[in-house]
């Protein structure tokens, strides 16, 4: 049975993967909405303003261990619902534990210093979600898993490279510190100091030199997706991938907000999405995408 408020949520945020659900059918396009809204549930709770947001998402976290211990006798509808959907797909729940421990990260201002430290919050944030959303797909690939996170990792460096303006506003910097002029603050960059404008445009570039490593990758490894999930996921993809590259197309002008993919655009890379359906040998993940990813979920 469709759930119409998974649906509705991922309407109005997922715009991309709202598109892309299109071409699962309904039952799959169910699954995936339903565990999108999960991660925005605590993706905005985290992002939020609520004075006890993290003892909030503490408990979650909580409640995604094998044996639960809510605190007190109150429960959340979004985390019953993603337990059940947990246990319907064989979902493993590591994932969603590493997903919360990426939103508690961001209880602390980020101000990573490494492209290490960037990757690793990327799987965390992100990477978790492609490691779920293969079991809801129904992949019965074991190594589809390490081509999952990297589709997760790339979508999460798109993210971070169009949101670099809004994040600065909230006090975070996800562009290693290694990356930037070392006076160059946060400050600069939330109120978009001239200064600013031309070495934060050029880490933008270097993180979207970075993601097209990920997105090369996941993309071959799109092919061990059941026939019907695969189109969507490549759909997803590249819609989401030309984010980057309409920003690149406005000369990493980051300082004049967020960009977006026309409808126009997205018909295009949608018929580009048949593509990905001819059926090719996938080739071996390649490990050295994973070197910095030691011991986090699903890394081999």
């Amino acid at each position: 049975m469709e759930n119409l408020q998974s649906r509705q949520v991922l309407a109005r945020h997922g715009k991309s993967f709202y598109w892309a659900s299109f071409f699962l059918g309904p039952k799959l396009a169910n699954r995936a909405a339903r565990l999108y809204e999960f991660c925005r549930f605590v993706d905005d709770l985290a992002d939020g303003d609520l004075p006890h947001r993290q003892l909030s998402l503490e408990e979650i976290f909580a409640g995604l261990k094998p044996e639960p211990q809510m605190a007190g006798s109150r429960t959340l509808a979004e985390l019953d619902d993603f337990l059940q959907l947990s246990e319907e797909n064989h979902i493993p729940l590591i994932a969603a534990q590493e997903l919360l421990h990426g939103m508690l990260q961001d209880q602390t201002p980020a101000a990573f210093t490494s492209e290490r430290e960037l990757l690793r919050y990327c799987h965390a944030v992100a990477g978790t979600v492609g490691l779920m959303m293969c079991r809801v797909l129904n992949c019965k690939h074991d190594r589809a898993d390490s081509f999952a996170i990297d589709l997760g990792i790339a979508m999460q460096l798109t993210n971070i490279s169009r949101d670099v303006l809004e994040d600065a506003k909230m006090g975070r910097r996800y562009l290693p510190s290694d990356w930037l002029p070392d006076n160059l603050t946060v400050d600069d960059i939330a109120t978009a100091k001239a200064s600013a404008h031309e070495p934060v445009a050029i880490a933008i570039e270097r993180l979207l030199t970075l993601s097209e490593d990920y997105y090369r990758s996941a993309l071959l490894g799109i092919r061990l997706l059941p026939f019907r999930s695969r189109l969507a996921i490549a759909i997803a993809l590249r819609v989401y991938r030309q984010i980057g590259w309409v920003l690149q197309r406005n000369n990493l002008a980051w300082w004049r907000g967020r960009v977006m993919v026309s409808k126009p655009e997205k018909v295009l890379l949608s018929i580009r999405g048949l593509g990905e359906l001819i059926p090719l040998k996938v080739p071996s993940h390649k490990r050295d995408l994973h070197k910095d990813l030691g011991g986090l979920a699903g890394v081999k």
